[in-house]
């Protein structure tokens, strides 16, 4: 009978842990993201091939302190699908992880590399040559606390 009530109490302690983790979902859920911009940084005429540095501006509302883990997006010009690309802390621990306190807004740097042969060869060049300034972003963003993650789904754009 001991062993049982000893079970059933360690259960009980592990469902009201992760009923205390759930506590913080409604206000990681809060995170604000926005494509702040897209830029050339280099072009590779051998290769075909452009590094772009696309950059999120990810903003705090809520009181909870949360790390950013991980950002996968999409990326379009024009309307037009250049690929997929992914900002990605998942190998640092979370303490050497930018820390997001309530109201802070910091900006989050990936290089995208677009290919040409991926890609329509018009929209490739119109890259390149920076004559596209509408580019959009959308993908999911993975937000983390010591007792919890989530992962909430986002679409943006330059204006």
């Amino acid at each position: 009978m001991i062993v049982y009530a000893a079970i059933a109490g360690l259960l009980a302690m592990m469902g009201g842990i992760v009923y205390y983790a759930s506590l913080d979902n409604p206000q990681l859920e809060q995170v604000e993201i926005r494509l702040d911009s897209v830029k050339i940084i280099d072009v590779n005429r051998i290769e075909n091939t452009a590094k772009l540095e696309v950059t999120f501006s990810v903003k705090n509302p809520s009181e909870k302190t949360f790390t950013v883990p991980v950002i996968s997006y999409q990326l379009f010009a024009n309307g037009v699908l250049l690929g997929s690309g992914q900002y990605s802390t998942e190998d640092i621990s979370m303490p050497g992880r930018a820390i997001f306190y309530s109201g802070v807004e910091i900006p989050l740097k990936n290089t995208f590399v677009l290919v040409r042969s991926n890609v329509d060869s018009g929209i490739y060049d119109s890259v390149t040559n920076g004559d596209i300034t509408n580019f959009s972003a959308e993908g999911s963003i993975t937000t983390e606390t010591s007792w919890s993650v989530i992962e909430k789904e986002f679409q943006t754009s330059l204006n």
